[in-house]
């Protein structure tokens, strides 16, 4: 089999098992850096629960064998010395697996029960199949041994103790079950599909979603079939709170769709699955509360309203109907406008002070740069990348508001976005660099953060001589690998702190964007080279060190694989032209 047939290989220790629309993966990352010496099934239902532990078995010894993992996108094995066993995904809610020379061991991951936590294990007769049920995840996990010779323990246990059942084959031959994610109840599991042609079908579904969203890659964007799989394989099917296909940002930890990150999700999207960007686009938006505001993020079972996210979804729109293949309609112009026009207005009232021209966030956290040192001296600031959104924002609005003959709208949005600019620099532009301003007090500063540069992002919008200004300034934060979000010279550098110096995938795609509409091409095409081989080299983690690249926090992030297709397929059109 060919690697172009079999997809990329890579690690199941950093990229999650899964496939698109599927709740679960399989993974040793169990909770938040946390990892298992064993693979779970890993379900994100309810939150993030590792269910089921898997163990390859020596058939001779009944001990766990020595293995190792090997994974591309449509199949998963564990191989060791005597044998191999191979797990496929039938559908997003089941997967099969198939041994040969070495047995598994399929156990609840959580060793006590108790009458509000754990996983009770029974075999349940009507279906001839064996049924753990997780209080965690409130769904069930059923095992339908397909053949081979199987053992249980622990059936109808309480309390403590091991519960499970070791499959192993029959006279040395293969052995075959099939693991379902379900509610309550269903017919008992029966498939016609080899596991062959359910291995060929998963590899066939991801090869056709690579070549929508990534046509152009070639050698040149070695990483694009891999950052493809992040996203594919991060996907989940409308259920809970989760209103339409979204894309999660990860399998990992970081299983939600916060209200930021999935424009850069919806982006990358855009050109070869339309419908499911759009749904990327709107997702939030489902969720909009009675002030305008967005909320914080959403996931299965979870919406939190308690911090927003800045108002970066105008300059998304913009870029989404010119990337989308057919144009929106007049009916999707009309929804957006309405939703844009609600988040704008929650921000030209709830968070302007009374007499300020100028919206202020209320924590670090609502600027999506949680502990950036432009927040130190306070939180509840006027700073200028809100500013520059919100004004982005408003000219989007004025844009919509022409394509649908609100003439008099048009014109009172593009007004707002002309004031907003001119107060942005005549407030808070201080000779050559962007300050913030507590709204308490009035008091102004500046910092080392790259958050202060962002205004970059009106690009052509900008004055000259403020846009070359902060040209100069975001050059000092870049290094080999791309841009630091503080300086590394700072005192306030941390290598691993978050927002106070690793290099992350929206800063820099926002960046690059703002750099190009100002005309400094050469240092936006020189960002863009940088991350792209930060990726290539280092893979799609939530952040990387600024100064040694490798890869921070959660490793199989979306919004860093989409970012990489971006800024790859920008790269790749440049190059023909």
């Amino acid at each position: 089999m060919t690697a172009a047939r079999s997809g990329p290989a890579f690690s199941v220790h950093d990229i999650p098992f899964s496939t698109h629309g599927s709740w679960f993966d399989i993974s040793p990352v169990v909770a938040e850096k946390t990892y298992a010496e064993d693979l779970h099934l890993v379900s994100h239902q309810n939150g993030m629960h590792a269910v089921l532990r898997l163990v390859p078995l020596d058939p001779a010894t009944g001990d766990r064998a020595d293995t190792r993992v090997e994974t591309t996108p449509g199949l998963l094995s564990w191989i060791g010395a005597t044998g191999r066993i191979d797990l496929a995904y039938e559908s997003p809610d089941t997967v099969r697996l198939r041994g040969s020379g070495l047995g598994i061991d399929v156990g609840a991951a959580a060793q006590t029960l108790t009458p509000f936590s754990g996983t009770y294990f029974f075999r349940d007769p009507a279906a001839d199949a064996h049924v753990f049920t997780s209080y965690e995840t409130g769904r069930r996990y059923r095992v339908t041994v397909l053949s081979g010779t199987v053992a249980d323990a622990g059936t109808q246990t309480l309390g403590g103790g091991h519960r499970g059942l070791t499959v192993t084959a029959e006279a040395n031959g293969p052995w075959e079950i099939a693991i379902e994610e379900l509610d309550t109840a269903r017919p008992p599991y029966a498939s016609p599909a080899t596991f062959d042609a359910i291995t060929e079908s998963a590899r066939s579904s991801f090869a056709e979603f690579v070549d929508q969203v990534a046509p152009w890659r070639s050698s040149a964007t070695p990483a694009a079939e891999l950052a493809a799989y992040v996203v594919w394989s991060a996907a989940v099917r409308p259920t809970g709170l989760v209103t339409r296909p979204a894309v999660l940002m990860s399998k990992h930890w970081m299983d939600k769709v916060w209200s930021w990150d999935h424009c850069f999700n919806a982006l990358a999207l855009a050109p070869g699955c339309p419908d499911l960007a759009l749904d990327q686009f709107a997702l939030p938006f489902d969720h909009q509360d009675d002030s305008g505001a967005l909320p914080d993020s959403v996931t299965h079972s979870e919406v939190l309203y308690n911090f927003v996210k800045p108002p970066i979804h105008g300059w998304t729109f913009g870029h989404l109907r010119r990337r989308l293949p057919t144009p929106p309609g007049p009916a999707e112009l009309a929804e957006a406008y309405g939703r844009l026009e609600r988040w704008t207005g929650f921000w030209l009232t709830a968070r302007r002070a009374p007499g300020a021209d100028l919206p202020h966030y209320q924590h670090g956290n609502d600027s999506g740069w949680d502990n950036a040192t432009t927040f130190d001296p306070a939180r509840v600031i006027e700073s200028a990348d809100l500013a520059a959104f919100l004004v982005l924002q408003l000219r989007e609005l004025a844009t919509l508001a022409t394509a649908l003959d609100k003439t008099d709208e048009a014109i009172r949005w593009t007004q707002a976005a002309e004031e907003t600019q001119a107060a942005l620099l005549d407030q808070l532009w201080a000779t050559d660099r962007f300050v913030a301003r507590a709204v308490d007090t009035g008091e102004t500063w500046s910092s080392s953060s790259l958050l202060d540069l962002m205004p970059v992002v009106l690009g052509e919008h900008l004055p000259g001589d403020v846009s070359s200004t902060l040209a100069d300034h975001i050059k000092a934060h870049l290094t080999p690998y791309g841009l630091a979000t503080e300086l590394p010279t700072s005192p306030h550098y941390l290598a691993d702190g978050y927002w106070r110096g690793p290099i992350w995938a929206p800063a820099t795609v926002l960046i690059e964007d703002g750099l190009r509409r100002a005309g400094h091409e050469r240092l936006a095409d020189d960002i863009s080279a940088r991350f792209r081989a930060l990726c290539e080299t280092h893979g799609f983690a939530e952040n990387f060190d600024a100064l040694t690249g490798t890869g921070l926090r959660d490793r199989a992030y979306t919004w860093t694989a989409s970012s990489y297709l971006l800024l790859a397929e920008a790269h790749a059109h440049r190059d023909a032209h």
